[in-house]
């Protein structure tokens, strides 16, 4: 009996390290030619304090998964839980980072962090503390008068990655935030997230087209298949942390970055080869 219970409190300790569980999710869309599948039965699941990145081909539904995740559409078959609860729309354990630039141009850096905490109601002088913490945790420290036309695009990201911070998320949800941004800038702030997600130990989901970027910064890569998006694999990174952008140039970076392009380049290869098919088909 005493075995048996520990057995049970040892599953249950198991179960509740899991932050994410998207269960057989299927997303359709109506248009006219008909009805399209966007995502097929997705099914994946992210641990507490684990960094996983989203990877396919362009139009393979890696941003649908996303706005799913984030409870910015309904309609779609499946479940998506976190902690155990089923969630049906936003949840307040989910912060979201956009691939748009999301600035507001009029406020300042501090008065753009705060935002979040002054809609809460929270007092001016508490809000500004919380908000000069992240402001600092994502390097700009004595940019907080400064607006965001004064600041590069990378900066702005990072304004923008406070400003969700704020909100003490469990889980953090980043759809391509550095697309805009040069090689160099990426994988400098990509150091950046990574600290900030080691001393947050906060659950992070990458949504992402870069497989620099999720070879750097993940513990664990899902490669989605052409439309419809389904988990074709999904590749362990076995690379030491904390983890620097000098991983970059190591053979065993190297290595993972070629498997994973083996599998995209598969599934590229055959979304270009339907978009061929079918600009040929309008022509005739």
């Amino acid at each position: 009996m005493a075995a048996a219970t520990a057995k049970l409190r040892l599953a249950a300790s198991a179960a509740s390290e899991t932050d994410l569980v998207v269960d057989n999710v299927s997303m359709h869309f109506d248009t006219r030619e008909g009805r399209v599948t966007a995502v097929d039965g997705m099914s994946f699941s992210v641990e507490r304090g684990e960094f996983v990145s989203i990877i396919g081909p362009s139009g393979c539904g890696k941003s649908t998964v996303f706005n799913i995740l984030g409870g910015l559409v309904g309609g779609y078959e499946g479940k998506v839980s976190v902690s155990g609860e089923t969630i049906t729309g936003p949840h307040p354990s989910i912060g979201m980072v956009f691939q748009e630039e999301s600035t507001f141009p009029w406020r300042t850096v501090i008065d753009n962090v705060a935002f979040p905490l002054e809609v809460k109601g929270v007092a001016k002088a508490e809000r500004y503390d919380v908000a000069r913490k992240f402001i600092d945790m994502v390097g700009l420290a004595g940019f907080e008068q400064r607006y965001p036309a004064e600041l590069s695009g990378g900066m702005r990201q990072r304004v923008a990655i406070a400003r969700t911070l704020v909100f003490e998320p469990k889980i953090l949800l980043m759809d391509e935030p550095f697309a805009a941004l040069d090689e160099q800038t990426r994988v400098l702030l990509g150091d950046k997230v990574l600290a900030i997600q080691q001393e947050l130990k906060q659950t992070t989901l990458l949504i992402t087209h870069n497989i620099t970027e999720a070879v750097q910064l993940s513990d664990r890569v899902v490669i989605m298949t052409f439309r419809p998006g389904k988990v074709k694999r999904i590749v362990n990174i076995r690379l030491p942390r904390p983890r620097q952008g000098d991983v970059v140039g190591s053979d065993a970076f190297g290595r993972y970055v070629a498997e994973i392009w083996n599998d995209l380049r598969e599934e590229a290869s055959r979304g270009m080869a339907e978009s061929e098919a079918g600009a040929r088909k309008g022509r005739s």
